[in-house]
């Protein structure tokens, strides 16, 4: 076998196979699809072929890398073929480009072992582990490390995609973030513009921008030897709908307060989890460079600030982690959430310039309290932002969110399909009556600015959720939609690659 030769593949799996149950639904366990075949593939040339014999013969195709899709991106009842690129999981140093190559299918645990074991490198993404990174830095791709290091899809150098033509010709094109580069409009699309909309992501590579020597380990952000990790559990019963208020606005105003690259608190990160139910409560789950000599005194100022005004007593307890461990640490904190692949699940999201209102707050108090409803998997988070990220332009990537403070991700698991009204129910009531005065969602403005492609909501282009009167897509990408939409007339002129919240193509460009 040569060395550029593929390792895995090509693996077809047809209605019949015994994996063919399991490989037609991905992690959300809701959305279901019955297609002819699912095609597993191992190389760039695998999927060339592929997406080349769907086109031949007029099948719909769906892509996936990792499979945590809340919405029915990749299983719905049109797709034909699911191409599955979990198996291109390849990173390695590319000395030409002067980037780490990361094949799509690769999964933020193993990207994280490999980076940092190889060169002391990482990226700044999420936290549960078995994500693959294909549509993750599509869609933008936000950590623990995104308030120092900005976003996974900052640190995109090139991407390569399998792109079908007007002549339905299909072939593999690299886009730069070099300007001059004839196919930059794909990679400007590509970092932030979510993924299924114009090819098959097949491959990224990573390097800061202004990053440079020949130096592997000076290409991409690296983490810190050590964190101190600490995580304080509030039960609901010691936080009444003051303290809760309080809280809230503590942790909001001090992100706003804290959004600059300059903050002394730049390496410090957190989130606060809310769990609904008499079981639930709030968790405060913070992380500071343990490399830094104040970082116990920042994580008390923190801790502090958060519960200034509260009742709240308790201090934040804490302990030094290697990084590495840390990130599997936080990774398998939340099993239910993170890694039960039997579940079925929604999610709603909003990007939060500034504090919820109090009328906001008691709103979410209340249905996180309810007494008619009790779900230890129904839960609220917001997670600490700005910081690197506002540093960019709005407009310099697909990626519109750049003057937030923080986002909050609503998220519904449960297991029987029989309770899919009862579970959603309860996610919509939380939901729409937060943003009640904006028609159901966070419409931009002085409090909110969206919501993020990467937790797809399938309510949001639904006009009996959605009263707003804004679309679907200026909540997900602002004014950067009309660029997106330009660059799916150039490579995807024939709308082959589609999925319900793709970018649609200009009305005179449709083929």
């Amino acid at each position: 076998m040569g060395a550029c030769d593929p390792v895995f593949g090509p693996v077809t799996v047809r209605p019949g196979d015994a994996r063919y149950a399991e490989l037609s639904v991905g992690v959300n366990k809701r959305w279901e699809a019955a297609p002819d075949s699912i095609q597993l593939v191992g190389s760039t040339q695998q999927v060339v072929s592929a997406v080349q014999d769907a086109v031949r013969a007029g099948k719909r195709v769906s892509v996936r890398s990792g499979g945590h899709c809340y919405a029915d991106f990749v299983s719905h009842r049109d797709v034909d073929v699911i191409i599955d690129a979990s198996g291109m999981n390849e990173v390695a140093y590319d000395a030409t480009r002067r980037a780490f190559s990361v094949q799509a299918g690769a999964q933020l645990g193993q990207i994280y072992e490999a980076l940092y074991k190889g060169w002391g490198v990482t990226i700044p993404g999420g936290a549960c582990l078995t994500v693959g990174i294909g549509g993750h830095a599509a869609g933008g791709g936000f950590g623990l490390l995104t308030r120092r290091f900005g976003l996974v899809a900052d640190h995109i150098e090139a991407v390569e995609i399998v792109v079908v033509d007007r002549s339905r010709t299909v072939r593999r094109v690299i886009a730069s973030r070099d300007p001059s580069d004839p196919n930059h409009d794909l990679w400007w699309a590509t970092a932030g513009g979510g993924g299924g909309s114009f090819g098959v992501i097949t491959r990224y590579w990573f390097r800061t921008a202004g990053s440079s020597g020949t130096d592997p380990a000076l290409q991409l952000p690296r983490p810190p030897r050590e964190v101190l990790v600490s995580l304080l559990n509030i039960p609901w019963n010691q936080l009444d709908l003051p303290a809760f208020g309080r809280l809230v606005h503590n942790f909001a105003d001090w992100h706003v307060a804290n959004g600059s690259v300059s903050s002394p608190f730049i390496s410090l990160a957190g989130y606060l989890l809310m769990r609904q139910g008499p079981a639930g409560g709030v968790a405060l789950f913070t992380q500071v460079d343990g490399t830094d000599p104040d970082a116990a005194r920042l994580l008390a100022d923190y801790a502090a600030a958060l519960t200034r005004d509260t009742g709240i007593s308790a201090s934040f307890p804490s302990r030094r982690v290697p990084w590495l461990a840390s990130t599997k640490l936080v990774g398998t904190s939340s099993p239910a959430l993170l890694y039960d692949h039997t579940l079925r699940s929604a999610v709603k999201t909003a990007w939060m310039r500034r504090s919820f209102t109090d009328d906001q707050i008691a709103v979410i108090h209340r249905n996180m309290t309810r007494t008619d409803y009790a779900n230890p998997n129904a839960a609220i988070s917001l997670n600490g932002g700005a910081g690197r990220t506002n540093e960019v332009a709005t407009e310099a990537t697909a990626f519109a969110h750049r003057d937030s403070a923080f986002i909050a991700l609503y998220e519904n698991f449960w297991v029987d399909p029989r309770e899919d009204g009862t579970h959603i129910g309860w996610l919509r009531d939380i939901y729409s009556q937060t943003f009640a005065a904006t028609g159901g969602y966070p419409v931009p403005g002085d409090i909110t600015d969206g919501c993020y492609i990467n937790d797809p909501d399938s309510d949001i282009d639904d006009p009996a959720w959605n009263t707003s009167g804004v679309p679907w897509y200026t909540l997900y990408w602002k004014a950067n939609y009309a660029r997106l939409q330009q660059v799916k007339a150039r490579w995807d002129p024939t709308d082959f690659f589609r999925h319900s919240q793709s970018t649609r193509l200009p009305a005179r460009s449709t083929a």
